[in-house]
């Protein structure tokens, strides 16, 4: 199989490995990281690898020259990515904030971890959830997709990959220590299976004066450097063309809000949900690892007659706040389930309230995954 970008077959996978098998079937061609445990083998995955398809990984010194490796990589036209854990992005958040900024496609893997500060780093916890969204500073609008199995971390890679390139901003795939170690049945289609998108560019010669690289109305061009393009990208408030604006307010206004819509304005697109609820009168709202077991719960429920049923955030960001709204109008009572402190919590709550009554179901010891038979204690407790 040496030299195949898509390894299409059965294989009995770990997460992630499946993670960086799917960042080369989307197209990666350049990635940067540092080591870190739950996250390392798909460094070690795409060490091998990459070189095989004319790629190149790089190993730097930290995470934070990782970040910036990616996106002065992305600036030549490559589609790039690195993988970390919670720690890992600590460091890179000023430059994301840069790359959200200039409008950066780039694909970064959190595979999370108990912490804070170092914390223990083989515990499978989300402990990152709201990081990508608030993690930086200023208003904007970020993508993180929540994977629950090796088959997805496949799968949303190559998804988080293409929305990368659609929308020309870094994407985040929240993975955690079980999800990355965890090994099942994986199954890779044919290359010509695969949805590939690939961001939009200007053609060679085209005047940088004349068109807008920067916050269109919709999703600008790029232009790449190294190909015939000349264009100014600055951290600072700028505008369509990259020129800087630091005096005037509405240049703010505009560069603030056309980062944050031309992710908003495209919700439908981004935003999905697994909805199995149709006459539940008490649904458990969960993802990532936790949801396998509140799916197990739902079923369980079922098999003895309560109306349960389950909503799965795929994508915790953008929000998806109008799905769990409508959730909450069908149902009497939810339970959010998270494998921490409750981190989705206030935010699934301030949607569902209105509608039902909302309570959180915190694990019995964090870092492991939540019991199913618990679960479904639960579950009778609400409806009584």
């Amino acid at each position: 199989m040496k030299g195949k970008r898509v390894q299409t077959g059965k294989y009995f996978m770990m997460g992630n490995t499946a993670c960086a098998e799917g960042a080369l079937a989307a197209g990666c061609e350049f990635a940067a990281g540092y080591p870190i445990t739950p996250a390392t083998e798909i460094a070690n995955r795409l060490a091998e690898r990459l070189p095989q398809v004319g790629g190149l990984f790089l190993q730097m010194e930290d995470e934070i020259s990782s970040i910036a490796a990616i996106i002065g990589a992305s600036w030549t036209g490559k589609k790039v990515m690195t993988a970390t854990s919670g720690p890992g992005v600590s460091l890179m958040l000023e430059n994301i904030g840069f790359a959200i900024g200039v409008e950066t496609p780039c694909v970064i893997v959190n595979v999370q971890r108990g912490a804070p500060t170092t914390g223990m780093p083989t515990a499978g916890v989300p402990a990152d959830m709201v990081q990508p969204k608030r993690g930086s500073h200023g208003d904007y609008e970020i993508i993180a997709l929540c994977p629950a199995s090796p088959q997805e971390m496949f799968e949303h890679t190559v998804w988080a990959f293409n929305l990368a390139e659609k929308y020309r901003v870094p994407v985040f795939l929240l993975s955690d220590a079980f999800v990355g170690h965890m090994r099942e049945e994986v199954v890779i289609p044919e290359a010509e299976q695969i949805e590939i998108v690939n961001r939009k560019v200007p053609e060679i010669g085209t005047d940088p004066q004349k068109v807008k690289g920067f916050l269109d109305e919709d999703v600008a061009p790029m232009f790449l450097f190294g190909r015939g393009f000349r264009s100014h990208v600055t951290s600072s408030c700028h505008d369509e063309y990259g020129k800087r604006n630091l005096s005037d307010l509405t240049a703010l206004d505009n560069f603030i809000r056309r980062l944050s819509g031309k992710i908003l304005k495209h919700k439908e697109d981004i935003v999905r949900v697994e909805r199995d609820y149709e006459g539940a009168e008490v649904v458990l709202v969960s993802y990532g690892a936790v949801s396998r077991a509140a799916r197990m719960a739902a079923n369980l429920a079922r098999e003895q007659g309560l109306p349960a049923g389950i909503l799965r955030l795929i994508t915790p960001w953008p929000f998806p706040g109008e799905e769990i709204e409508e959730m909450a109008r069908k149902a009497k009572k939810v339970i959010v389930l998270e494998n921490n402190l409750g981190q989705l919590y206030p935010f699934i709550k301030a949607e569902a309230a209105c509608h039902a009554d909302v309570s959180f179901l915190p694990p019995r010891v964090i870092g492991e995954i939540q019991d199913p038979e618990a679960i479904l204690e639960r579950i009778r407790e609400v409806l009584k």
